[in-house]
């Protein structure tokens, strides 16, 4: 259950869209009265400044709503609680049952890594008011506090003076056990691919499973943005091969890039393929002539315009229903990368190709898998098997 939903719930404010302009779109924070929440709203405001997208805007509303209601009901003022106080709400998260529309509750809890996530965006929301004079200045003290890096990785300048190596660590965490990311194995994509209904949706998921792009980055692009040909010199672009370009630029269905440099990504022949079979059915279909974005809505009203991230989610959901195992967007992003690296192929290509900015983010997909070890094992075994140790 979303955030959004959860914050909906339990108290009187909650999370909700608005419609700035026809194509423009936004979140903001309501009460029961339908009052906009006056520093939420200020804050989504600085969101969208920043260029975030507008699923990180809804996921942010969502939470910042569930903080608020948390302290209506709590009894603490959020303009200057005290740090048992939000300590005390990060233990609720992870304690109190997961709440849905209606009064039903569900035994399901948070877990670690969901609460902390929340209170990162509530210390960021808290540190925004600060800076605006609505929450307490000493407030901002309490949620970090300085911390020396003893290990940093090979990459990191820690200044001349190893000034760099002190840094910010925030105060309200878990210490949440760092997991393995989840990915789909090779008979499970099979079995995704298989399952997708039509052409688009094969296509967006070999897309996916190919280029390792994020869901949003998909959706965002454009039919000038596929470079399908062994030479694209006639579409002004001298990179040879088959290939793709990310591109972070607004939308009107709300994707966005996360990623502020644009990155271009090779594709296979197999991915070729896919796309002459979406063109061929968006062509038969007669949908969408007029509109650039590569994804649109195929079978149902507004039938011609973008997919949206919501529309991605039902697809995604869909599938999961059909295959029987969890099936999102991420888990083929994590399936391409691990795929990259128990390949052989370097590290810095995989980044580069994921479009992290930071090495650290790739160094997740460099783990011993089990698969490995086991490799590892048996083939050290076979080796010394005539030997006595």
């Amino acid at each position: 259950m979303s955030d959004v939903a959860q914050a909906s719930a339990i108290g009187r404010f909650r999370a909700e869209r608005a419609v700035v302009s026809p194509g423009e779109t936004s979140w903001v924070v309501i009460d029961s009265d339908w009052n906009l929440h006056v520093e939420a709203c200020a804050y989504l405001a600085s969101l969208r400044a920043a260029d975030r997208s507008l699923n990180t805007e809804r996921v942010y509303a969502g939470r910042v709503a569930l903080f608020l209601n948390y302290c209506e009901q709590s009894g603490v003022d959020w303009h200057d609680p005290e740090f048992t106080e939000l300590h005390a709400f990060l233990r609720w998260l992870i304690t109190e049952p997961v709440r849905h529309p209606g009064g039903k509750s569900t035994a399901r809890l948070r877990s670690k890594g969901t609460a902390n996530a929340i209170v990162t965006t509530t210390s960021e929301f808290l540190k925004f008011g600060a800076r605006l004079g609505w929450v307490a200045p000493r407030v901002s003290a309490l949620l970090s506090q300085p911390k020396y890096l003893r290990y940093v990785p090979p990459e990191f300048d820690a200044g001349e003076r190893d000034q760099f190596r002190t840094t910010q660590e925030r105060t309200l965490k878990f210490r949440a056990q760092t997991t393995e990311p989840a990915l789909l194995m090779d008979e499970e994509t099979a079995v995704v691919v298989c399952a997708a209904a039509n052409a688009r949706d094969r296509f967006l998921v070999t897309a996916l499973l190919e280029t390792g792009m994020r869901i949003g980055e998909a959706l965002g692009l454009r039919r000038s943005d596929l470079h399908f040909l062994a030479r694209s010199e006639a579409l002004g672009c001298g990179i040879p091969g088959p290939h793709l370009h990310v591109i972070r630029r607004p939308n009107e269905n709300g994707a966005l890039a996360k990623s502020r440099t644009p990155r271009t990504i090779p594709v296979t022949q197999k991915m070729v393929a896919a796309y002459s079979d979406y063109l061929f059915e968006r062509d038969r279909l007669d949908r969408g002539a007029a509109n650039d974005a590569v994804f649109v809505n195929l079978f149902r009203e507004p039938r011609g315009r973008s997919m949206t991230y919501a529309n991605a989610k039902e697809m995604m959901d869909r599938l999961a229903r059909d295959c029987g195992f969890t099936v999102r967007p991420h888990m083929m992003r994590h399936t391409a990368a691990t795929r990259w690296i128990e390949a052989g192929v370097d590290p810095d290509v995989v980044q580069a190709l994921l479009g992290h900015v930071s090495f650290a983010s790739t160094q997740r997909y460099i783990h011993a898998s089990r698969k490995r070890m086991r490799e590892a094992v048996e083939s050290t075994a076979k080796t010394r098997r005539d030997l006595p140790w």
